[in-house]
């Protein structure tokens, strides 16, 4: 039976996270987006708290946390900064095939490290004509004569790829095949052919680095593949599964400093002889914000339990995601507008979250993609 109540030591988790926002990531977080600088010493900070790889079990030297605390401290990052957020979890994102796929060996050889080390690991699936439609990834895995694989191919969008160390991915064994092609692999970065492309200028969350991955005739060994070759695809359901909760973690803890920035300033800032929250058309919004903010906490909190308790509900995973990130991209275009033209303004934080939470509908699965799965979901008979 679902349980929303959230224990003492996950309260301390929170507590933990808050205070590193407050005190180290919202001081830092406008200099960072300016200068489109990834912030390593923020990460190192964060890693050095036991903040990053927090899912990562004890067996392999991790904490062992489940996703509900991955989520809490994800909504407590996404408070300070989406960009810093999106790359923190990018390492539980890129080590989930290994979680979902990889063997006992796999596990001790590639998670140990990040345990060990200050490293990232980055997710290499999308593709420059093949984002949304996973199964028409052009990555090609040719077998070779002598064992292991060849790997050639493109991967677009990729977060934190230029700071990673390493790469979970996905290519195909066939194309023909479709979704039964498409094999799982990891590959450490320094190997031959592995090589990265320009980072992106992108809208919003700017202090998250986004790059081309390029493999060119790389060898993959046999004890890089993960699972079964041609089972790739399902690993990857799985790992979205697994990762979309958080996701919607960060888009209420967009919703939560959109509200707080928001009522804050309409408390000051005075109208016709009266502070702007005495008007009913502010009320109404910081209202809206506040439903949004629980709505979007409610559903991610339960994604993340039926992932920790197993539950197999795809469904409730992609509600989190596209509920939170629609109401993010509404929660931070009416705090622009609460702010009215200093909204507008970089003097004033609510113009960088609504550029930030632009993204929440677009990566890891759109808003769209997200209701096609819920809508499969529903009309499965």
């Amino acid at each position: 039976m679902y349980n929303p109540q959230i224990s003492d030591e996950q309260n301390q988790l929170v507590d933990t996270a808050r205070k590193f926002t407050a005190e180290v990531i919202i001081p830092a977080a406008h200099e960072y987006d300016e200068s489109e600088t990834f912030p390593t010493e923020i990460f190192r900070q964060a890693f050095d708290l036991g903040l990053m790889n927090v899912e990562i079990p004890e067996a392999y030297g991790g904490l062992g946390l489940g996703t509900v605390e991955g989520c809490l401290i994800s909504e407590e990052l996404a408070y300070g900064c989406p960009a810093v957020a999106t790359s923190m979890m990018c390492n539980h994102l890129g080590a989930l095939p290994l979680m979902v796929g990889g063997s006992e060996e796999q596990k001790h050889t590639w998670l140990e490290r990040l345990i060990e080390n200050f490293e990232f690991i980055s997710y290499a699936c999308s593709e420059p004509d093949a984002g949304s439609d996973v199964a028409g990834m052009k990555s090609r895995l040719i077998a070779k004569d002598g064992g292991g694989y060849s790997l050639t191919g493109q991967k677009r969008w990729i977060t934190n790829a230029g700071q990673a160390s390493m790469y979970t991915g996905f290519a195909t064994i066939d194309p023909a095949l479709k979704h039964k092609g498409i094999t799982a692999f990891v590959v450490d970065r320094k190997t031959k052919g592995v090589s990265v492309g320009r980072k992106e200028k992108k809208l919003g969350q700017r202090a998250s680095e986004t790059s081309d991955v390029l493999f060119d005739d790389v060898e993959i060994a046999e004890q890089n593949i993960l699972g079964e070759p041609g089972k790739g695809f399902y690993i990857a359901m799985e790992v979205f599964d697994k990762s979309r909760p958080m996701i919607g973690a960060s888009c209420a803890g967009i919703i939560r400093r959109c509200l707080d920035e928001s009522r804050a300033y309409a408390l000051e800032r005075k109208t016709f002889g009266v502070p702007i929250a005495n008007h009913q058309a502010i009320q109404m919004i910081l209202a809206d914000m506040a439903i949004a903010y629980e709505a979007t906490r409610a559903l991610y909190l339960k994604a993340a339990w039926e992932v920790d308790n197993d539950v197999k509900r795809t469904i409730t995973s992609s509600l989190a995601k596209c509920f939170g990130a629609d109401a993010a991209v509404k929660a931070a275009t009416d705090a622009v507008q609460v702010f009215g033209g200093y909204g507008y303004t970089r003097e004033y934080p609510v113009e960088k979250l609504y550029r930030d939470a632009k993204l929440m509908q677009i990566y890891e699965g759109t808003s769209q993609v997200q209701r096609m799965v819920i809508a499969k979901n529903l009309l499965r008979g």
